[in-house]
């Protein structure tokens, strides 16, 4: 009788939290439209009389909170990447009715006028070869080799006597299935570990783990320099055929097709922070491209366990379109 018991509670959780999955994605997707409740409630699968109060339990903050919080961060980020584009144009893509409104909400949020924090931000990243990593340490600027190969430019890269490549190519559209967490995960190998664990038991029995044809993916949702730590989500997903049907924990999104820059790195689990920097600081001021409006993400090549070394073959993958 426990066992049933227990066994009906998962259930109605799993329910829940895929409600509550499906709902945020469809946010992240529309940021730009205004909503209703009706409408995120169905697409969550709930009640709108019961809607606010289960998605304040399972997010931790209301509904709007959320809207908001994600439409100012999102726009602290593109007037960071997008110097040229003009503010208002940032408001009303990120959802706001105007630029009076943004303003506001914008500077109760950080303190700062969305101009200063342009300002203030961006200076970090203008000058070439003098760029600085979180860590306040300058980053040389590379020495760089560009072949073009079909519809594609290959970028290599020298810098500290190393070669790094930058591949800059088209990627079709790719399904995933995911597990997601919200909260701190630099640096933390078990947390990743342990979701991916997560995705594979489930993934395994349905004869989804086909690799190499099947990808393993990390997406980040949210940007570390704005986002806080206890709020940062993290998507561990591998791709699957369209038609998979998903429940509980376990979710299934999109990655749009378009064109992206593919870094390669060997990376230890101490080294992550260094690459991304390297590819935002170093790579992308130099490379005629300004970052995309479309999720980032890592793709993984190995098994960390079978390299000499520990450690991960991976590509970091920004989108990017031409300045």
């Amino acid at each position: 009788m426990q066992k049933a018991s227990n066994s009906w509670r998962k259930q109605v959780r799993n329910q829940y939290l895929s409600g509550i999955n499906e709902v945020l994605d469809y946010i992240e997707k529309n940021i730009a439209r205004s909503f209703t409740l009706d409408e995120l409630a169905s697409q969550a699968g709930f009640s709108k009389y019961h809607f606010h109060r289960i998605f304040y339990t399972y997010a931790g903050e209301t509904l709007f909170q959320f809207i908001q919080r994600l439409r100012l961060e999102k726009s602290a980020t593109l007037l960071l990447n997008e110097p040229g584009k003009p503010v208002t144009d940032i408001a009303l893509e990120c959802g706001f009715a105007n630029s009076s409104s943004f303003a506001k909400s914008f500077k109760k949020h950080f303190g700062i006028s969305a101009t200063d924090w342009r300002n203030h931000k961006y200076c970090n990243y203008s000058n070439l070869g003098q760029v600085k990593s979180n860590s306040g340490e300058e980053l040389p600027a590379s020495s760089v080799y560009i072949e073009y190969i079909n519809n594609t430019q290959l970028w290599r890269c020298v810098m500290e006597n190393q070669t790094r490549t930058v591949e800059v190519t088209e990627l079709p559209e790719m399904t995933l299935a995911y597990v997601r967490y919200v909260g701190p995960y630099k640096g933390d190998g078990q947390l990743f570990e342990r979701l991916y664990t997560q995705l594979f038991q489930w993934a395994g029995p349905r004869n989804l783990l086909n690799f190499p044809t099947t990808k393993s993916i990390i997406v980040y949702h949210d940007n570390p320099e704005v986002t806080e730590d206890e709020k940062l989500r993290v998507s561990v997903c591998i791709t699957v055929p369209s038609s998979t049907a998903v429940e509980g924990e376990v979710g299934k999104m999109v990655i749009p097709a378009g064109r992206y820059a593919l870094a390669r790195f060997e990376l230890g689990e101490k080294d992550y922070q260094a690459a991304w920097d390297w590819v935002f600081g170093a790579w992308l001021p130099e490379s005629g491209y300004l970052p995309d409006d479309r999720p980032s993400f890592e793709m993984y090549h190995n098994n960390p366990s079978t390299h000499p070394e520990g450690k991960a073959i991976v590509d970091i993958c920004i989108p990017v379109k031409p300045v």
